[in-house]
């Protein structure tokens, strides 16, 4: 019984406060209205967008001389990116120079603060976040609609252009890489020709192969026709028969033929000698030439893939001029000033009604 005496005595009291308490909320009613009515409007845009796989910039994907899987949308860490790119200062600084904010946002630029100001500004009117289906959700809110849908789809545009930007100068430096070996082969390939021209020049050999096979040849007939006509000779100055002019003629013949042996053996010894020299030669420069030529065609894939245009991210919802105020909710407001109210009274009546018997001056003076 006494728990309900006391929920009678807290109703009795309510009760005889109650034109008060409807006073109070009637003020905060009317207040909240003006209030809220006062308020400037906003209006939000948001465009939404994915991350794209750096994958799709590789010229094995381009140009299908990869054997591996590409991925076509990115993973956590290129989100991540994006979403640093999306709050860095060049993407604030480009949005506030294209738009004019600091006239639009009433900021006088002259101002020691002023770019924090702006900044500031702008940070509260502007989100990016990411969703919880790996999307990113970039919003912009602003009095103008039209301003707050323009400036959320300028901004994921440079977002892209700025993580375009940090692909191609990875591209850039890949380039830069190739055409320094590609001049340093080119210059090793040029001094491996002049070698080779120079051992070619000394050792007269231009094909080993050919040139072995034919000399072998021909020094192998001499040879053999030098025994033959040598035997033959001993033969007719043996038999006593032979006249004089065709033995005379016969040994110039074999002393013609030995003088051609020795050539030809001086040639092929020489040619030995510089083979292995020329075909050590030769071969780093065929190497070296395949080599450049790999080179020069990976340099023309990798300058063909700088020059296109790929994206880093991929648009899912492009943003558009928004039809319903995102701010002030005024009826929320109302209702939560009222409640405010309501309670605040209730909860001043209660102890205006528990303190009410306390001499106050008599605990002041003691």
């Amino acid at each position: 019984m006494e728990r309900k005496d006391n929920l009678l005595d807290v109703l009795k009291a309510l009760f005889r406060w109650k034109k008060q308490i409807l006073t109070v909320c009637i003020i905060a009613f009317v207040g909240s209205v003006i209030l809220s009515l006062l308020m400037p409007v906003y209006y939000q845009s948001t465009t939404t967008f994915l991350a794209a796989s750096p994958d799709l910039a590789k010229p094995e994907l381009l140009y299908g001389n990869g054997n591996f899987e590409p991925e076509y949308y990115g993973n956590k860490s290129d989100i991540d990116r994006l979403l640093t790119l999306a709050e860095s200062s060049e993407l604030v600084n480009f949005l506030i120079d294209s738009f004019k904010l600091y006239d639009h946002y009433g900021i006088d630029s002259s101002g020691a603060r002023a770019p924090f100001k702006v900044k500031e500004k702008l940070f509260g009117l502007y989100e990016v976040q990411k969703t919880k289906r790996d999307a990113i959700e970039l919003s912009v809110e602003d009095k103008d609609k039209v301003l707050a849908a323009e400036m959320a789809n300028a901004a994921r545009e440079k977002i892209d252009e700025l993580a375009q930007r940090l692909i191609k100068e990875g591209q850039y430096k890949s380039i830069t890489a190739y055409a320094f070996n590609i001049s340093s082969k080119e210059e090793q390939l040029a001094t491996l020709s002049d070698s080779l021209a120079r051992l070619r020049r000394l050792y007269g050999i231009y094909n080993t192969d050919a040139q072995t096979e034919s000399m072998t040849e021909q020094f192998s007939r001499a040879e053999s026709k030098l025994v033959r006509n040598q035997a033959r000779l001993e033969a007719l100055r043996s038999s006593g028969r032979a006249k004089a002019d065709t033995l005379l003629a016969l040994d110039a013949m074999v002393e013609g033929q030995v003088q051609e042996v020795i050539k030809l053996e001086e040639r092929l010894g020489k040619l030995n000698e510089g083979m292995a020299m020329v075909n050590t030669i030769n071969k780093q420069y065929l190497e070296a030439n395949q080599s450049l030529g790999q080179d020069k065609e990976r340099y023309k894939i990798l300058v063909s893939t700088y020059k296109s245009d790929i994206p880093a991210i991929i648009p899912v919802e492009k943003a558009s001029v928004p039809l319903v105020k995102s701010r002030p909710k005024r009826m929320i407001i109302v209702l939560a000033a009222v409640a405010i109210a309501f309670l605040f009274s209730i909860v001043t009546v209660l102890l205006i009604e528990s303190y009410k018997e306390i001499n106050w001056r008599e605990i002041i003076n003691d």
